[in-house]
């Protein structure tokens, strides 16, 4: 019986995707589970399963195209036969989810599994995801009225979001912005379209590079959060030789027990621990109100290597305010490694409240980030560098931090975001209250 693999909606903005590689060939037996394609999204290559057995009879898309979500990729014939009953529809899959054919039941046939982002019933012919359905019941949002975009007309995401903007339209104009890897990206770097005409001073002709998904996602959400956000900046100097010095102290006790724990680390901890104190830093404008978050949920920005096809992915470190040092490292250690190399889930890049672009580590000093809506917040880091500084009135040579944070003014004023920044260089200075 031939099952019908679809490009699936691998993000919650996903609209189409590129196959950047098969890892199987026509003629290949797959089994449940096996990643048989790599997938390039608005957000970053991901890979794509397979959730049942048999053997690839034919690949419809080839590697380097793009196609829309829905579009049929390859068929897979799992050896049985059809069913009897002329009725009987083909059965079809997708990376998200597959339904067997079966002769027309009186009910609607089981949903799949949950975890395997599938939809859940939400009544006669309707099928909403997870995630959809909880932030309809938080919003008051019915469902009926709403017309799927997912797979088999699933109410996804994107679609209660968008009930929500209408909802809200006419109290105010819409401001809010699908959570996307929104965060700066110097202008001169590899992998942002350009064409350039002239010739250089050596009398070379220049070229162009053609947007990826994911660049053309990131030039959009820049715009976008820049044009529709009112941003402003506040800095501070942070003493960072405390946190150098338990650092060290911690990595040297912990080395046979394979931890390592980064500065990055302690700012996280620190972010976290300061939003307790401050919950308006904690928070998501939307439209007619100001939502306050739970869940303290840090995106950590990561760059990716030009062989990931560059730019940047924003991995979440969930409730991080209630996480050990170690927790955070090992997790934030995890999450990196995987986005350079296999690639994030959705869920992985999903939910976050607040967000660290960190570029000490490439000696940059001081820098400002665009706002990663519907984060209210982002704090730009710079290197700990030694300089000369006054310690208790004396001249000394030390190490300083500066952190610039980008504010959504709608959400925080200026001295709301100057009492969260104090809050986070007292922590800092003082590091051994990071550990309790």
């Amino acid at each position: 019986m031939a099952i019908e693999l679809t490009m699936p909606r691998l993000s919650d903005t996903m609209e189409s995707g590129t196959i950047i590689k098969w890892n199987v060939k026509e003629g290949d037996a797959v089994s449940a589970g096996d990643v048989v394609a790599d997938v390039e999204t608005d957000k970053a290559t991901m890979e794509m399963q397979v959730y049942d057995d048999g053997t690839v009879s034919r690949i419809v898309v080839p590697e380097g195209k793009t196609v829309a979500v829905g579009t049929l990729i390859a068929v897979i014939d799992d050896g049985e036969e059809s069913a009897a009953a002329p009725a009987a529809p083909a059965a079809t899959s997708t990376a998200a989810a597959s339904t067997a054919s079966a002769p027309p039941p009186a009910a609607p046939a089981p949903a799949a599994s949950v975890s395997r982002g599938a939809a859940i019933d939400a009544g006669p012919r309707m099928r909403v995801s997870p995630v959809a359905r909880r932030l309809a019941d938080e919003h008051r949002i019915d469902l009926a009225s709403i017309e799927g975009s997912g797979p088999a007309g699933r109410i996804v995401k994107q679609d209660v979001l968008g009930a929500i903007e209408n909802r809200t339209a006419a109290a105010a104009p819409p401001t809010r912005i699908e959570t996307a890897v929104a965060l700066p990206v110097p202008a001169a770097r590899a992998g942002i379209a350009a064409s350039t005409t002239a010739l250089s001073a050596a009398g070379r002709p220049g070229s162009e590079v053609a947007l990826s998904g994911m660049r053309q996602t990131i030039a959009r959400r820049l715009v976008e959060s820049k044009n529709t956000i009112p941003h402003y900046q506040v800095t501070v100097r942070i003493d960072m030789d405390p946190v150098l010095a338990l650092r060290k102290d911690l990595n040297a006790q912990l080395a046979t027990q394979g931890v390592k724990l980064s500065v990055n680390d302690f700012i996280v901890r620190g972010c976290a621990v300061a939003m307790a104190e401050h919950p308006f830093m904690n928070a998501s404008w939307a439209g007619d109100r100001i939502l306050l978050h739970g869940a303290v949920n840090i995106g950590v920005a990561v760059a990716l290597s030009a062989e990931r096809g560059g730019g940047l992915v924003v991995p979440t470190i969930r409730d991080a305010d209630r996480k050990s040092l170690r927790w955070i490292s090992e997790e934030t250690r995890e999450l990196a490694e995987k986005a350079r190399t296999k690639g994030l889930s959705a869920e992985e890049m999903s939910d976050s409240t607040f967000t660290i672009s960190n570029l000490g580590m490439f000696g940059v000093e001081h820098f400002t980030a665009v706002i990663n809506p519907p984060n209210s917040a982002i704090l730009a880091c710079g290197a700990a560098l030694e300089q000369p500084v006054v310690r208790n009135g004396v001249l000394a040579v030390g190490h300083e931090m500066q952190a610039t944070l980008s504010l959504d003014h709608r959400v925080i004023d200026g001295a709301m975001g100057a009492a969260w920044l104090g809050t986070l260089k007292d922590l800092l200075e003082h590091p051994a209250t990071l550990l309790v």
